[in-house]
């Protein structure tokens, strides 16, 4: 199997090394996918998907996988008169539902703290972007409400809580695994492949991942995200019947 894949991926990339030796390119990398798509069914318990590749010269490689960007409500909840109620929220714009990263060394050795914030590489370097709505509270406030969202990325295995592997095969080949959880966000993701020499990015390649409900599972989306009311409506009902059904049940 091992050879199989080598064998391949030599093929994809022969094109490549020669195009790059003969326009004398110094650093290049050129990174693909065993599957684009990861499909959502009724039994699905998360996926795993292999991006593998090549690199033209000295270098190590990151793989950041980030998308789709959502609005996220993070609220924080006090105890008033005896119970446990929100008392505050803070709303941001733009934040990847789901971001993992994967490096052949660590983070901190490849890129300088500058560079590894500006490319928003690493967990901890996601930038907040607040809603319209609340550019006006504390910056103290922010960072609180922002590092709270990113706990519970991690803790929901959405955002990566370690720098996962990239793994060399010889000087030039290349492979990470992706993994994905069954709770992550349907939506379009991009994955940023760097190749990085002498604490510098020189060469980086973005690729798509679909993520997309199928079967019956993706008529139950579809409708719920066309017809919301009616698909909370029939929820409700399905819900009240399973109730008089069991109680009916229990009595007996």
């Amino acid at each position: 199997m091992k050879k199989t894949f080598l064998s391949l991926l030599t093929l994809l990339l022969l094109p490549f090394s020669v195009q790059a030796q003969e326009e004398n390119i110094k650093h290049e990398i050129v990174a693909a996918l065993d599957d684009h798509v990861v499909a959502i069914d009724t039994g699905f318990s998360g996926s795993k998907i292999l991006l593998f590749g090549s690199i033209l010269g000295d270098g190590d490689v990151i793989v950041a996988i980030r998308g789709p960007s959502h609005r996220e409500i993070v609220r924080k909840k006090a105890r008033m008169m005896g119970i446990w109620a929100n008392k505050e929220q803070v709303v941001f714009s733009n934040t990847p539902a789901f971001y993992k990263i994967a490096a052949s060394d660590d983070l901190d050795d490849l890129l300088p703290a500058t560079e590894r914030q500006r490319l928003e590489l690493g967990s901890n370097n996601v930038k907040p972007y607040l809603a319209p709505e609340y550019f006006n509270i504390s910056t103290e406030k922010k960072d609180t409400f922002w590092q709270a969202l990113v706990r519970s990325k991690k803790r929901d295995g959405l955002y990566s809580a370690e720098t996962d592997k990239v793994n060399f095969l010889g000087k030039r080949l290349f492979r990470a695994d992706i993994d994905f959880p069954s709770n992550v966000p349907v939506g379009t993701y991009l994955a940023y492949v760097y190749l990085v020499s002498d604490k510098e990015v020189v060469h980086t390649q973005v690729t798509p991942i679909i993520v997309s409900k199928i079967g019956v599972e993706a008529g139950i989306y579809d409708f719920a995200q066309r017809h919301s009311l009616a698909y909370g409506v029939i929820a409700v009902v399905i819900a009240l019947v399973a109730g008089w059904l069991a109680s009916i049940a229990f009595r007996k």
